[in-house]
């Protein structure tokens, strides 16, 4: 009863989240004792449009928006948050509305949120991730996609957790648990926009986990210079792609901060992204039916 009373008040608070919702696993995640699809925080005053934040999600789960006029091409959206939520409509829903514009169907992902200090945020996300594209993959003719055309688009702490599945080769970072485990969930291409945290500092290059192997697929990726979330991530994985000859596309803006979506910033230009990822998408016949 309390777990449908939390997606009740999910819903009620974010309608345009009301879209059909799958389970990522057929009963418990990877250790895990509950099943919680999570709680919406309260609003924050004076902000316009508003904006959802998710927390306490153990039960996760990926809504799905199949474009009315659909070429094929599915994508995994990963929301940011921090790994302590999850903001399933500014970076998440508006973002596959975009897409189903130029005809790809979306998923959006409210991966598993941060359980505490010993947590390190991105290891549980990165198992929900890589189980959602083999599911995406699994079920490709059922919802009129090619199998060879599934991507990821990661924003924030979900363009570090893209970065790190990019990264890990195909390697599953969980134990089988049954056939869609099979399946490969390798995304044949990915956009990292304004992914968070994946320089270090202290050693001037990419963190521990986010090294581009030579099989990693095409990917574009966005920032901007003044995002405290260094565009050096970027940076350095655009560098390592280029390395191995493999398409990629970086975009670093003058201004625009983070945790923009697709949402304009004043006196930035940060906004034309789309347009920009559109015509990527379109280059690498990904758009084409």
């Amino acid at each position: 009863m309390k777990q449908l009373l939390l997606v009740v008040m999910l819903l009620a608070i974010s309608p345009s989240m009301a879209e059909e919702r799958l389970a990522v696993w057929p009963d418990l995640a990877p250790g895990e004792t509950t099943r919680l699809v999570g709680e919406a925080q309260p609003r924050l005053a004076n902000e316009n449009p508003p904006v959802t934040r998710v927390i306490n999600i153990t039960r996760p789960t990926f809504t799905i928006h199949l474009a009315p006029k659909p070429n094929g091409t599915g994508v995994l959206i990963l929301p940011g948050g921090g790994f302590g939520k999850v903001v399933p409509d500014k970076e998440g829903t508006e973002v596959a509305e975009w897409l189903n514009r130029i005809g790809v169907s979306a998923f959006v992902l409210s991966y598993r949120t941060k359980s505490g200090a010993d947590d390190s945020g991105w290891a549980r996300p990165l198992q929900d991730a890589q189980r959602s594209l083999a599911l995406i993959r699994s079920r490709a003719n059922e919802w009129g996609l090619k199998p060879d055309r599934i991507g990821l688009l990661g924003l924030s702490a979900g363009g570090n957790v893209a970065a790190r599945l990019l990264s890990a080769s195909g390697r599953l970072t969980y134990e089988r648990i049954d056939k869609i485990d099979d399946v490969p969930h390798r995304p044949d291409f990915a956009l990292l926009i304004y992914p968070w945290n994946i320089y270090d500092s202290e050693r001037g290059e990419l963190i521990d986990g986010a090294s581009v192997p030579k099989n990693c697929p095409p990917v574009f990726l966005v920032h901007t210079d003044d995002d405290r979330s260094s565009s050096l991530g970027s940076v350095l994985f655009y560098a390592g792609l280029k390395r191995h000859g493999i398409p990629a596309e970086l975009h670093v803006y003058g201004n625009g901060g983070h945790g923009y979506g697709l949402r304009p910033v004043a006196s930035s230009q940060i906004s034309s992204w789309p347009d920009h990822a559109a015509h990527w998408l379109d280059t690498r016949s990904f758009l084409k039916h």
